[in-house]
């Protein structure tokens, strides 16, 4: 079977399928770029989470993840405990002495375990405070105070009012100088927006990197392709659920900063696996509205205040790439119950003018002159055609 990918540099493509574990591992090591990552998720609210949360488990190995935080939202408005989430990381522990043949950086389970807490238990602005620290806001500022330069992304796939507790602990404990170092580092992603702490927070500190992203419907695979390569696929497959209404909803958030080297996640205009979004912030990007619902002024009484959002594209903008991060699903599903590195495809090792990182490269090139660009060195792990475009 051929998959066909984008995991490059610019936007060449290329296909891949198998051959030699040492030279995959040797590609690999040359990467070095991992974004750090903190997702709170109202598991239980709509089985979208679980499914995204599959997604992210098998691509785990791309990212640093440093939280998984169960929250509330105005789905879930209460949460007691973390056991959704724990049968989730229990099947990727199942599954993870395969999933290590294939790719190096995979977490190692009993960390993943580690990092599996309870945020707030209630639900909005009404669980911040004094007295309302958790787990899961804790370990964000844990995250945030590391000696590491890189941001740290907090996706929300439900309210965001962990990180509201985290950002309040800090304001009410540290000077204004720390504070503004602190909400420096964050960089928030919010999934349609789903209590009133997101709109409390870029209300008050309006200089966050706030993004509310709205357009996350009509990219996501069809039935058939989720029965065909990732409920038949092994323990990770039994927990993905049937959708009740969108397939994955969440998982722009992490597809965002995903290191396809297509796209730079602070440089929000560019466009990638997440969508695109513009720098001109928008005014009063409303929530969800059952928000409303839930409180006639949960929003509004933080207006104006202003987000970064999806551009006219809106999920067309995700969608583009529809079959690459299809078959990197279905490629890293097939990992996960396959123990031969030779029956399963793998990601080509894609150089651009040399560099073999996943970071966007910058080339000053004056108008209207003429530029090369040299994709020689490229490989195939698996000793497979490239092709190029």
């Amino acid at each position: 079977m051929k998959y066909f990918i984008v995991f490059l540099q610019m936007v060449v493509l290329v296909t891949f399928s198998s051959r030699a574990q040492d030279k995959l591992l040797a590609d690999t090591m040359s990467i070095s770029f991992k974004p750090r990552v903190i997702i709170t998720t109202d598991l239980g609210a709509d089985p979208d989470d679980e499914q995204s949360m599959v997604r992210q488990l098998v691509s785990s190995n791309e990212f640093d993840l440093e939280g998984l935080i169960v929250s509330t939202g105005c789905w879930k408005k209460t949460q007691q405990n973390t056991e959704m989430l724990d049968k989730l990381v229990n099947a990727y522990g199942a599954v993870y002495d395969n999933l290590k043949i294939h790719a190096i950086g995979y977490p190692i389970p009993a960390y993943l375990k580690s990092i599996s807490l309870m945020g707030q238990t209630g639900y909005g602005m009404a669980d911040v405070g004094k007295g309302k620290d958790s787990p899961g806001s804790d370990l964000i500022i844990t995250t945030v105070d590391k000696d590491d330069p890189r941001p740290v992304w907090i996706m929300g796939w439900g309210g965001m009012n962990t990180l509201a507790q985290a950002i309040w602990r800090v304001r009410d404990t540290r000077s204004a100088k720390e504070l503004e170092a602190f909400v420096s580092k964050l960089r928030v992603f919010d999934i349609l927006g789903q209590d009133d702490a997101g709109a409390w927070i870029a209300k008050t500190f309006p200089d966050v990197f706030y993004i509310r992203a709205t357009g996350v419907y009509g990219w996501a695979p069809s039935d058939d392709y989720i029965d065909e390569h990732i409920q038949s696929h092994g323990p990770l497959g039994a927990v993905y659920p049937d959708r009740k209404w969108a397939t994955e909803g969440d998982t722009p958030s992490f597809m965002h900063v995903f290191p396809t080297g297509l796209n730079d996640p602070n440089q929000i205009d560019q466009g990638g696996w997440g969508g695109r979004f513009s720098f001109i912030k928008q005014e009063n990007i409303r929530s969800m509205s059952e928000v409303k619902k839930i409180n006639e002024n949960a929003e509004t009484q933080y207006d104006p205040y202003y987000m970064y959002g999806n551009t006219i594209e809106g999920s067309e903008a995700i969608k583009r790439w529809s079959v690459s991060y299809n078959n990197d699903f279905a490629a890293r599903m097939d990992w996960s119950v396959n123990a031969d590195f030779e029956d399963v495809n793998h990601h080509p090792s894609a150089i651009l003018n040399g560099d073999r990182s996943r970071k966007v490269l910058e080339m000053p090139v004056p108008a209207g002159s003429f530029f090369a660009l040299s994709a020689d060195g490229s490989t195939d792990p698996d000793g497979d055609e490239l092709n190029y475009r």
